[in-house]
């Protein structure tokens, strides 16, 4: 980008109009593009807030009726391990769905970011091929 941006005082005047006329439009289209990403994230980021939410208040319901029963006096030593054995896989699972969602969380950032770096990219190929295009008929035009 910085290579085109510097080669731009070498094109021809009208090679450069047209190229600047050009290219708001696909400015436009590239932002509305990547709002429409940006905003699917971040749908896709409250939903996934609230199936989070949902699940660790579950997980602390299940931990809280636990402890209740642990704290009964007419347990058996089976049962209270038992019980200790339910709590330990409840804290086990809530840390599998924390490390699962920080991983959802990171190929979202990536899925973003792709998004964004393929903008760029197509807003320097359709530029580049708008000046070609531009080159190729000042090199037909008779001098």
């Amino acid at each position: 980008m910085l290579k085109f941006a510097a080669a731009m005082p070498e094109m021809a005047t009208e090679v450069r109009l047209k190229l600047i006329e050009q290219f708001p439009a696909f400015k436009d289209l590239g932002k509305a593009d990547i709002d429409a990403v940006a905003e699917a994230h971040k749908s896709t980021l409250a939903a996934n807030e609230n199936s989070q939410s949902h699940f660790y208040q579950a997980s602390q319901d299940q931990r809280d009726a636990l402890r209740a029963d642990l704290g009964r006096d007419d347990l058996s030593w089976e049962q209270r391990e038992a019980l200790h054995d339910r709590f330990d896989r409840n804290v086990r699972q809530v840390s599998e769905k924390d490390s699962e969602n920080k991983q959802f969380l990171g190929v979202g950032m990536k899925v973003v970011a792709a998004a964004g770096a393929a903008a760029i990219g197509l807003g320097v190929v359709f530029v580049g091929g708008k000046l070609a295009g531009a080159s190729e008929d000042r090199l037909a035009e008779p001098q």
